[in-house]
This record gives C-alpha cells, structure tokens and sequence, in this order.
C-alpha cells in the first residue's frame, strides 16, 4: 500500500488512503488519519468525507492492522 493524502482544507487531520483505493467502481475505500496530540487513529470512509468517524488507540490500530496483515 502507498499513503496518498487526500485532498483537505488545512484545518484538521491529514487524511491518508490507499494507492490501491482507485478501482473501476470509484475511489471504494477507507481513509485513515492519525492524531499524534491525543495518540488516536481516525477512519473514515472516502466516499463520505463529512459522514461518522471511527477512533482508535494507537495499540488497538496496531493490533488490527498485525491481524489484517497476516490473513
């Protein structure tokens, strides 16, 4: 996967998503934006840039992403 920060207005999280998010049925993906102030990763979804956000600690997202990983 390769960070490509989407596009913002400066004011809040730098929102990163995946190179591989680009796929014939739009930009189908997650964003992904970490805070270092309060240690938490946000998500949310790409196509609903405005909509709900999910919020995990930095311990929680690493366990996940050592999980999505090796399957």
């Amino acid at each position: 996967m390769i960070r490509k920060p989407s596009a913002g207005n400066g004011s809040g999280p730098e929102w990163f998503k995946s190179s591989y998010s680009s796929s014939s049925e739009g930009d189908s993906c997650v964003e992904v934006a970490a805070t270092s102030s309060c240690g938490t990763v946000h998500v949310r979804d790409s196509k609903n840039l405005q909509g709900p956000q999910l919020g995990f600690t930095a311990d929680a997202w690493s366990g996940f992403i050592a999980y999505a990983s090796a399957t």
